[in-house]
């Protein structure tokens, strides 16, 4: 990670730690064309990890891991992250693995942000 990518992933952590309570453990960002892949472990809460030992509990909890986060992104603007950046926050697409406690974010941009924050 550069150090664009790392600022990044320090404000997906503060992010939902803000709206959620809780960020992910770990978060690792690449930034590629005008997407921000995220690469994040450690999402899950001693409580959530007890729902997600139930298959009916393991589909309520991925729905709020991914439909809900990603209305949590399009009511919350994150502001910081386009100010970071200089471009406009356009969408969201992320899917977790409940029994790994991994999961992928990829945030769109309108611009070309692995060009402009490139380290070569």
């Amino acid at each position: 990670m550069n150090k664009t990518e790392a600022e990044f992933s320090n404000l997906v952590r503060a992010f939902r730690k803000r709206h959620i309570g809780k960020g992910p453990r770990e978060i690792r960002t690449t930034f590629c064309k005008n997407w921000a892949i995220c690469e994040m472990e450690g999402h899950l809460s001693p409580v959530e990890k007890f729902i997600a030992s139930a298959s009916d509990g393991k589909h309520a909890l991925r729905t709020a891991r991914t439909e809900m986060i990603k209305e949590m992104y399009r009511t919350n603007r994150p502001v910081e992250m386009e100010e970071l950046l200089g471009a406009q926050f356009l969408d969201l697409f992320l899917d977790i693995d409940l029994d790994k406690d991994v999961g992928m974010s990829i945030f769109v941009f309108d611009q070309d942000i692995q060009k402009k924050f490139s380290s070569s």
